[in-house]
């Protein structure tokens, strides 16, 4: 295993422009020789996209394995990716909204989709005024990856909290305005954990709910990352403040709010979607069905 963290990291240190090169070999491989969970992305984007073509459906499937090879790329360069390039690659705008959170002494969720790439999101924490940037992660199966990608999300002054403690941290902690959590919101709750769903891109969705908690109990402020890829190696990040439609969040508006955003985005670049995650294999699970158009 150390042999391979060695030789990732080598691997990391090379130009984009050559890791790129490794996109396409890997895009060739996944598109045209493996298929790479081609049945998944595709029945996910044909029910998605109801009023698509077969040939735009095919259309997006094939940007969606040249977007996916470089987030790969991109993952690898982000094990040692400066914080001056990272600047450079990653723009972020509205800034704004994280001194306004500051001024009205309310600590911030940040909401975002797996959109590409949303690995890149950390020198965030090296622009606003907050002090305190917590991104979370999920345990996953490979405890090599967990800590890598625990190591990516907790650079340039970031401290990664994993996803079981954070509610609880954030409980704990002084609701002043001086700190920032990032969920990657869209995540699939396991099937003993389903219990609300919502219609999202035309399907029955379960949804994960636990920053909802947050919304109701606690007076913060929600933002959502809209994501959009510029050209290769190079994004940008919008941020859009969430509003309550009364004095404070209802039970399970802001997640609707959320997947409202994310649909819309979405829709906009549909190719730039983690397309190959298995988002919809509990729909059968959800306890609570909000049959309501989002």
């Amino acid at each position: 295993m150390n042999f391979l963290i060695k030789i990732l990291y080598l691997i990391s240190k090379l130009p984009l422009k050559i890791l790129y090169i490794f996109s396409d070999i890997i895009f060739f491989l996944n598109y045209y020789v493996v298929g790479y969970r081609k049945q998944v992305i595709t029945q996910n984007l044909k029910n998605s996209f109801p009023e698509k073509s077969e040939e735009e459906i095919a259309a997006i499937k094939k940007k969606f394995y040249l977007n996916f090879s470089d987030y790969l790329a991109e993952t690898i360069k982000s094990f040692t990716m400066s914080e001056t390039e990272t600047k450079v690659r990653m723009q972020h705008i509205n800034q704004e909204l994280f001194h306004e959170a500051k001024e009205e002494g309310k600590n911030i969720i940040l909401l975002a989709g797996h959109v590409f790439n949303w690995e890149w999101m950390n020198t965030l924490a090296t622009i606003v005024p907050q002090t305190n940037c917590h991104p979370v992660y999920r345990k996953v199966n490979s405890t090599f990856w967990e800590n890598q990608m625990k190591k990516v999300r907790s650079k340039f002054g970031n401290d990664a909290l994993e996803a079981n403690e954070v509610v609880l941290n954030i409980f704990r902690a002084k609701n002043n305005g001086d700190s920032i959590y990032l969920f990657v919101a869209d995540q699939t709750p396991h099937f003993s954990h389903v219990s609300y769903g919502l219609e999202f891109l035309n399907q029955r969705t379960p949804a994960f709910i636990g920053y909802d908690k947050l919304a109701t109990r606690m007076d913060l402020i929600f933002i959502y990352c809209e994501m959009k890829k510029v050209q290769r190696g190079f994004y940008q990040i919008n941020y859009h403040r969430v509003m309550p439609d009364g004095e404070k969040f209802a039970k399970n508006e802001v997640v609707r709010k959320f997947h409202k955003l994310l649909e819309n985005t979405l829709h906009k670049r549909p190719d730039n979607y983690l397309w190959s995650h298995r988002k919809w294999k509990y729909q059968d699970s959800i306890k609570d069905f909000d049959s309501e158009k989002i």
